[in-house]
């Protein structure tokens, strides 16, 4: 059972494919605001890994995050995500980001718990 206090931390060192201007989100060399969401939703992905099935996985469906600070390639970033609550299926978690300097991004990230082969099936019929 999937309970509250689950967490987990990712660590990278920005590089130039992590960079806005690599991204397309911007014309600056610092970390992406969708790199950010993919550290946060990973570390999400982290934290429960261990206590879904053989059958499950789970899939992001909603972030909401302020970006509030720039942090430049070759900087350390620690994303983390704690689950804070569960409803069901849908697992809502706390997620941060900080480089070795400040918080550069907070806010919250949701996600369901789906069977994995029904998920996939429902994705494969949309090109037939």
């Amino acid at each position: 059972m999937i309970e509250v206090g689950l967490n987990a931390k990712i660590e990278i060192v920005v590089e130039e494919k992590d960079t806005a201007a690599f991204y397309g989100s911007g014309l600056v060399n610092v970390l992406s605001t969708p790199r950010v969401v993919s550290l946060m939703e990973g570390a999400a992905v982290e934290a429960i890994k261990n206590e879904l099935t053989g059958d499950e996985t789970s899939v992001g469906t909603k972030i909401c995050i302020e970006h509030i600070a720039p942090t430049p390639v070759g900087m350390k970033v620690l994303a983390s995500a704690k689950l804070i609550k569960v409803d069901g299926r849908k697992l809502t978690f706390e997620v941060l980001a900080q480089d070795e300097k400040e918080i550069i991004a907070r806010g919250t990230h949701e996600r369901f718990i789906v069977n994995f082969n029904r998920f996939m099936e429902k994705a494969v019929s949309k090109k037939k």
